[in-house]
């Protein structure tokens, strides 16, 4: 069955960092382009990060810019992102979406998931002191 786990989260202080991971299972994620997304309670899902299947393209939200790197990790079936100078307003659960794209050099934060083939179940960050 194929699916994407998302973990990597956790509670941390102010200006701390974490790495999440967006990992496939039974199939590899360097064809498709993938996408981090958080939802706070009581707010809309909003794009963070985004990288493209050619690995040429990288956004992020102005609200991360600077703060936090999208990458692909060595293994095929593996995408990061590494959150820095956490704040707590970056408190949500974060998901990542893939969308297939051989050599891809699309890469933008729709929310909307029926954009994408795959969904991770989320998980959650929590910044606080």
């Amino acid at each position: 069955q194929f699916h994407l786990v998302d973990s990597g989260g956790g509670l941390v202080q102010p200006g701390g960092s974490l790495t999440l991971s967006c990992t496939a299972s039974g199939f590899n994620l360097d064809t498709y382009t993938v996408a981090w997304f958080r939802q706070a309670p009581g707010k809309e899902r909003e794009g963070v990060s985004c990288l493209s299947a050619s690995d040429r393209i990288t956004k992020h939200a102005g609200s991360v810019k600077g703060r936090f790197i999208v990458s692909r990790g060595t293994a095929k079936n593996t995408v990061y992102l590494q959150m820095n100078s956490l704040k707590p307003e970056d408190t949500a659960v974060y998901y990542c979406g893939a969308h297939w794209g051989p050599g891809s050099d699309i890469c933008q934060l729709v929310s909307d998931k029926g954009q994408y083939d795959y969904w991770g179940q989320g998980t959650q960050v929590t910044v606080s002191s």
